[in-house]
């Protein structure tokens, strides 16, 4: 199946505390047709994890209130 047929949309989660690296990957996977949440400290991740229920958690290793 071709890129452009693709139906089924991803849902990923963006933690990371550092905002430009979060709109870069914003830019680059929102182009691709997947749904995105940014989060940007550790709480945060946890409490998108049982609302969005990502596919997919980019995951910064060292962030504020919670570390990755």
């Amino acid at each position: 199946m071709r890129r452009e047929e693709r139906k089924i949309t991803s849902k990923i989660l963006i933690a990371d505390d550092n905002h430009q690296n979060c709109e870069l990957l914003d830019a680059y996977l929102a182009a691709e047709g997947d749904q995105i949440e940014m989060v940007y400290d550790g709480q945060q991740a946890l409490d998108s994890v049982a609302r969005f229920q990502p596919d997919l958690i980019l995951l910064d290793i060292m962030m504020p209130k919670v570390s990755g």
